[in-house]
């Protein structure tokens, strides 16, 4: 794809240089800082200064002035002419002989000193023989197949080199040692201080024109087959792609990145990084092209023109502008080497973000990104063509000259709302990428209000995520925002980060309430009771408490039973809490079970509510229902556990409110507490006639007591069995099952004193087994006990004796 790189400008007019002499033809041309040289075909040399002018509106033209003209008196043509500006000597080719001439007054040296015999010749711009006041020449020589390397100072020649090539040379370029030669039928690259010689390719010198020139060091560029211009370096390998030029190119120069090519017509440009014809220039009847440090000349046979490169910069903008953007990339990359560091860096920077505009605009979002982050984008800038997005406040003003060439998003998708959709989609992932990144310092407040403004709009579930961590939204903006999208639960979310907690919880129980319609969240209520419960503000906890209660007794309780155990600890009167609950029986019983179940407080006056609240709310059930519902159950559960495991609540006051009512079982339990065993395992045995019961009321009654306590309470259960005047059958059966089932927890000679007579042997069997096993298994222990006793007494002796 084109691309202007050259202009083609005018320097030397035929008037100038032949007047109205139209026989006269220009044969070559060198350059060499202001200084013009002409070579002619009627062996004069021209001389002229060149003026560079930039007008004001940046075009450049050149002035020539003539300084002098030179005849050489051979009436041959001028066939070469190359610059020693070192010396101050011009050395000229003309009738196969090079003099040394004043590159001032064109005068020859008075040495009258000269190369005879050569047919060509080229300056070694890599010297190799480190004299500073010398150039070295290479000619090709009238002798066959010869090459001959000269040392040339202000007033003589000395030769240094005679080289022979396999077939006749016809142009040559140098580097160092090495000769590029192009011979009848191929190029070859030649060591000359070694003889070594690599073949580089084919190429028939009678059909085409060759082409030889020194690019860099070390590397060269040749007219290769099929209109192919070919990089080789000493090594005889090529380290770049081919140009493609014209099959007729009769010369070429350099001015990187470029390669100038030049046949009977046109005059072609060619990158040299991707290798592409950049340019084409119409240019009739020219027969020489070169390069004078940097500086690009082509010439007909009448008239001189200089082809101006035009600024990198301008080239690059031309390619952004048609949305050539590998183009621009290459070329600026490629130009790096001409560019001071820091002018390149900068350019390039902006470079980068200008094409990822581009990129973006074409809704090729992963390109984009890859340039804006390379290119260190401001990420403003991008924010800023998002209408409304940047804070109000920001200070933010878009780069000058601009980056882009769009107002804002609408002008860029042309209102077309997919392509905006994705837009926005795009910047919500670039910025969620980059607000914990260094790109984000000192924009950190514009890059989270503007993510806040796109997730709200778009109801991005990612809104939450971002107010629930660290953020640094503007509260102002982004409250606003958030109103007008109806993101109140967000926006409560917001106050909470911003440390306005009355704010937030104001929102939120308008939304419970109905007054504002938000269904962000379908469990707001146990999300703001949750939110109580952590909060560190007791005002707001009482403002609300009434509130969440009114709501739900046993959940909105939670604000109390979970909160942190250190703030229980600390803060809050459990004494004040109870006060509070006593309009909510449910949430009093729950906070209460908290005190006393979970958190252990060993307080009487909360044991004691307790156990009364779970009486008053069982007698309540009882009252209205003649079964047990499950609600029942649970609550006699817990009474009787509560009664069981306590010894800090009231027992008489409990009595005192159980006389009266079914709680038989719970009466005995109050019983056992006061000791009263009879007590209770006649109200087990005789009214509620629960045998199991009244076994499991001796052993819980004995727990952590002594083996003789725990006797004694079984035997009390069997003497209640076996009480005399009571001849119930069921009784008697509880009895024998009682002895047989815990033979251990009985004296056995005080059983057989209390059981009747008529029992049989057979019946109390496994009882009487189990106690002579008891018996035996007590004697074994006592004289093992004995022994051992014994056996410490004599070792203690035998001790002392020792």
């Amino acid at each position: 794809m084109s691309v202007k790189a050259f202009k083609l400008v005018s320097a030397v007019e035929r008037e100038m240089l032949m007047g109205d002499k139209s026989y006269i033809n220009i044969e070559c041309i060198e350059c060499c800082g202001k200084n013009l040289y002409i070579g002619t075909n009627d062996c004069f040399i021209y001389h002229f200064l060149l003026d560079e002018k930039v007008s004001t509106a940046g075009k450049i033209t050149f002035v020539a002035t003539k300084q002098l003209h030179k005849y050489l008196g051979l009436k041959k043509p001028v066939s070469e002419l190359k610059a020693a500006s070192a010396l101050t000597r011009l050395l000229v080719l003309c009738d196969n002989t090079i003099t040394l001439v004043n590159m001032m007054n064109l005068e020859p040296v008075p040495t009258g000193a000269r190369i005879k015999g050569a047919v060509t010749f080229t300056l070694n711009e890599n010297p190799v023989s480190g004299e500073p006041f010398c150039v070295e020449v290479c000619i090709i020589s009238v002798k066959r197949r010869t090459i001959q390397m000269f040392m040339v100072f202000e007033d003589r020649v000395q030769i240094v080199k005679e080289v022979f090539t396999p077939e006749q040379p016809c142009a040559v370029a140098v580097d160092g040692y090495y000769l590029c030669l192009a011979l009848t039928t191929q190029y070859i690259i030649l060591n000359y201080s070694t003889g070594i010689s690599q073949d580089l390719f084919p190429y028939c010198s009678d059909e085409k024109r060759p082409i030889v020139k020194r690019i860099g060091r070390q590397e060269f560029l040749l007219a290769g087959p099929g209109g192919l211009g070919m990089f080789a370096t000493v090594d005889g390998i090529s380290q770049r792609a081919p140009v493609h030029w014209s099959e007729n190119v009769i010369g070429a120069a350099l001015c990187f990145p470029y390669v100038v090519a030049l046949d009977d017509e046109f005059i072609t440009v060619h990158s040299m990084l991707d290798q592409q014809q950049k340019q084409t220039l119409p240019f009739k009847e020219g027969h020489i092209l070169q390069d004078f440090e940097g500086k690009v000349i082509v010439a007909t046979n009448k008239g001189v023109y200089i082809l101006v490169p035009l600024p990198l910069e301008k080239q690059i903008q031309d390619l952004l502008a048609s949305h050539r953007v590998e183009e621009a990339l290459v070329l600026a990359k490629g130009a790096r080497r001409n560019i001071p560091k820091e002018k390149f860096q900068v350019m390039y920077k902006r470079l980068l973000q200008q094409a990822g505009f581009i990129q973006f605009a074409q809704l090729q979002f992963l390109e984009a990104k890859e340039l804006f982050r390379s290119g260190q984008l401001d990420v403003r800038e991008l924010i800023s063509l998002y209408p409304f997005l940047l804070p109000t406040s920001s200070s933010f003003i878009r780069s000058h000259p601009p980056l882009h060439e769009y107002a804002d998003l609408n002008q860029l998708t042309q209102g077309d709302q997919e392509k905006m959709t994705k837009c926005k989609r795009f910047l919500m992932s670039y910025l969620n990428e980059v607000r914990s990144t260094e790109v984000a310092n000192g924009y950190k407040e514009d890059i989270d209000t503007a993510l806040l403004k796109l997730y709200a709009e778009s109801n991005h579930e990612s809104l939450l995520d971002l107010l629930v961590s660290e953020n640094f939204c503007l509260l102002t903006d982004s409250a606003a925002w958030l109103e007008k999208h109806k993101k109140y639960f967000a926006l409560g979310l917001l106050y909470h980060y911003n440390g306005q907690d009355a704010a937030a919880l104001q929102l939120w129980v308008k939304i419970v309430d109905g007054d504002i319609e938000d269904s962000t969240r379908s469990d707001l209520y146990e999300y703001i009771v949750d939110f109580l419960t952590f909060c560190s503000d007791q005002d707001l906890v009482w403002k609300y408490s009434e509130w969440v209660l009114q709501k739900n007794e046993e959940v909105g309780v939670q604000i109390f039973t979970k909160r942190p155990l250190e703030e229980q600890e600390k803060n809050i009167n459990p004494d004040d809490i109870i006060s509070c609950l006593n309009k909510y029986p449910k949430a009093r019983v729950k906070y209460l079970e908290h005190l006393v179940l979970d958190r252990k407080i060993e307080k009487e006056k909360y044991h004691t509510h307790l156990a009364v609240l779970y009486l008053e709310a069982i007698v309540q059930l009882k009252s209205t229902t003649t079964d047990n519902s499950a609600e029942t159950t649970e609550l006699l559960f817990k009474l009787r556990s509560l009664l069981q495991k306590s010894d800090l609540y009231r027992i008489h006051f409990i009595l005192d409110k159980i006389q009266g009512t079914d709680l038989h079982m719970e009466s005995a339990i109050l019983y056992g507490k006061l000791e009263e065993h009879e007590k209770a395992l006649h109200i087990l045995v005789h009214e509620l006639k629960d045998f199991a019961a009244a076994e499991e009321y001796c052993v819980w009654n004995s727990e952590n007591r002594d083996a003789q306590y725990r006797r004694r309470l079984f035997h009390m259960l069997l003497s209640v069995y076996l009480h005399p005047g009571r001849s119930d059958t069921a009784l008697l059966v509880a009895a024998v099952d009682l002895l047989n089932s815990h033979p251990p927890e009985f004296d056995a000679a005080l059983v057989l004193q209390l059981v009747p007579d008529s029992w049989s042997v057979q019946l109390l069997s496994p009882f009487l087994a189990g106690a002579v096993r008891q018996s035996v298994h007590t004697k074994r222990m006592t004289q093992a006990a004995l022994g051992l006793a014994q056996a410490e007494n004599l070792i203690y002796k035998y001790e002392k004796v020792g």
